[in-house]
Formats: C-alpha cells, sequence, structure tokens
C-alpha cells in the first residue's frame, strides 16, 4: 500500500461485443454492466508508437538477429532483431540483444542505416536489468530515458531530422480517497504516522491505486487496509486535479463513496496512528478543515450524495472497439443516457 498525505497529494481532505436487444443487467451496488457496439468502424490513436502501454502493437516483418554472443572488437556486423509498429517506428526484441558493447553499438549503427533507408521514424528499445551494461552504450548512441519500471528502462531514438513526437513518458499518479458513513452519520477516519501537514488529523483513508487495478477497486483496498472495514463501491463523488506533486508528477485523486460491510476496526500499525468511526459534525469542524475549501467542499459534495441531494458518477461495464477490451466508464446515471 502507497499512501500520500501531504497537501498536494492525498491530505487531510480524504488529505466490442453486442448483445442482441440491449439488455441491461445491474452488477453489485455503483456497477451497471452494458455491451455496446461502437459505431465507429475504424479508430486510430493519435500518437506514435506506445510498447509500455501494451495495445495497438503488431510483430509484423522481424528483421535479422545479429550474432548476439559475439564479444571481439571485429564482431560481424548484424541487424537488431526489431518488429514494426503501427505508427511508422521500430521496437526492438529486448530478448536477443547482443551481450556485449562492441556488438551492440554495431548491431545498432547498422541497423539506424537500415531504418533510416526504409523511413522509420521511432525506435523503442527496451533494456531488462541484467542487460543494464548496455544502457551507458545506448545512451552515448543516442538514445534518450524515457521510464523505468522494476526490471527495465525504456529509451526511445528519434530518427527524422525534425522534432520528436513519440509520446512522453506516463505523467499522472493516481490516487484515492474512500469516503465510508454509516446509519448513525459516522465517517470512518484515520490519522496517519507522516511528519506532515495533517500530521494529528483525522481524514478520510488515502492512498495510490496498484497496476492494473480500477480505481473502485483500489478504494476498496486501502480502506480494507487501513481500518480493516470491508465495503461495496456506491458511485464516484469527486475528482482534484493537481500538478508538480511527488517526482513532479500530476495527480489524479478519485473520491469515492463507500458502503460499510463491517463495522469494527482493526488498524495496519505500520501507516496508521489510529483509525475510528467519528460523528461527521466532529469530523468536519476540525481546524484544518475550517481552513481548507478544497478539503471542506469534498466533504460538502460527499454528504450531498449520502443525503441524495447529488448523483455522483455510478461505474458502468463497456466493451470498446478501440482496444476490444471491458473497461468501466464512469458517468451520471440519472441524467438517463
Amino acid at each position: 500500500m502507497a499512501t500520500a498525505t501531504l497537501g498536494g497529494f492525498h491530505g487531510p481532505m480524504f488529505a466490442a461485443s453486442w448483445t442482441k436487444n440491449c439488455t441491461f443487467e445491474w452488477l453489485p451496488n455503483g456497477f451497471r454492466q452494458k455491451y455496446i457496439l461502437s459505431t465507429s468502424s475504424t479508430a486510430k490513436l493519435n500518437f506514435h508508437g506506445m510498447p509500455f502501454l501494451g495495445g495497438g502493437f503488431k510483430k509484423t516483418a522481424a528483421t535479422h538477429v545479429t550474432s548476439p554472443n559475439s564479444s571481439s572488437q571485429s564482431v560481424t556486423t548484424g541487424i537488431l532483431d526489431a518488429w514494426n509498429d503501427e505508427y511508422g517506428g521500430v521496437i526492438i526484441n529486448s530478448e536477443s540483444l547482443p551481450t556485449s558493447a562492441n556488438a551492440f553499438a554495431s548491431a545498432f549503427q547498422a541497423s539506424l542505416s537500415n531504418w533510416k533507408m526504409k523511413g522509420k521514424r521511432g525506435v523503442w528499445l527496451k533494456i531488462l536489468q541484467e542487460q543494464a551494461d548496455l544502457v551507458p552504450i545506448a545512451v552515448q548512441e543516442g538514445f534518450n530515458y524515457h521510464h523505468a519500471e522494476p526490471g527495465y528502462i525504456m529509451l526511445t531514438y528519434w530518427i527524422p531530422k525534425e522534432p520528436c513526437v513519440l509520446p512522453a513518458s506516463p505523467s499522472h499518479q493516481i490516487g484515492i480517497a474512500g469516503f465510508v458513513i454509516n446509519d448513525k452519520r459516522e465517517v470512518l477516519v484515520v490519522k496517519e504516522k507522516c511528519p506532515c501537514s495533517c500530521s494529528g488529523v483525522w481524514k478520510l483513508p488515502t492512498g495510490y491505486i496498484n497496476k492494473s487495478e480500477d480505481i473502485f477497486s483500489g478504494a476498496i483496498r486501502e480502506v480494507k487496509e487501513e481500518t480493516g472495514i470491508d465495503t461495496t463501491f456506491l458511485k464516484m463523488v469527486a475528482f482534484r486535479h493537481a500538478h508538480l506533486v511527488a517526482f513532479d508528477q500530476s495527480d489524479l485523486l478519485f473520491v469515492c463513496m463507500l458502503k460499510p460491510l463491517s463495522y469494527e476496526v482493526t488498524i495496519d500499525d505500520k501507516e496508521i496512528q489510529a483509525a475510528k468511526w467519528m460523528p461527521v459534525d466532529e469530523f468536519i469542524t476540525q481546524p484544518y478543515y475550517q481552513d481548507d475549501c478544497l478539503s471542506k467542499k469534498v466533504i460538502d459534495i460527499c454528504m450531498a450524495a449520502k443525503e441524495d441531494r447529488y448523483s455522483g458518477f455510478i461505474g458502468h461495464q463497456l466493451n470498446s472497439k478501440i482496444d476490444g477490451k471491458v473497461s468501466y466508464l464512469y458517468y451520471d446515471e440519472f441524467k438517463n443516457i
């Protein structure tokens, strides 16, 4: 569990498949499943290849493979194994990279000449952690850092003599806040151990969602991890967009209204100092909330949603022809769209 509680983070404010008759089926609270056939026959994203997104790429014509284990100065020059992406670029096969610096440099120069002749544009190079010795060689050859994840680093090379139009690295981190209120008008709140601006303030459970985790799932998980309370998702009530937060990234925080399924609080004492059910009036009269307009507004919206004065956004599960996958679209159910 990763939690951020500074004001710029997640502070005290909280800190294509088709069914013939278009039938609808209600899922558990907060969700509706609907299958829609997109009317668009073609969909092309307006960016060049993005291998880290995991979609939109076809292994088309693979090129020749260099001699991967050659380490002599007089290495036989080959061509790096790579495949074409759908945007005029190439993706180098990280599994067949030469193991020596000399072999890699020679193979890249030969490959670059080949790609230039073919009019290729962007080059994507994923270097695995065990191949880290190749990173300085790649940088020396003109590659730029793009992003890194546990186990690998991604680099790019832009061939044309014009401004690079490859997409930038991921720029946002996504967090959630869980607003849980019981029938006694008590809000589930936590007090974190962090030495930050919200130290000593009772706040909503917050945290970052995991990779490939849905927003509502992250909210349910974080509340469970921090307080031991089981919940079910009802609706998304608001979100906050901030910039230049951790590592100068932008930050999206989604506030989710959850229904409690259990009531006995057990804290995660590694991150949480205390947790409890607090009367909502006592919660919102804390000096921090009186002084922080954004935090106060979020709680006002949450209470409006609780009292059915504000509808919020329900999660709808839909198919898309863009990527052929099912995902959640959140929108106002009561507008009868």
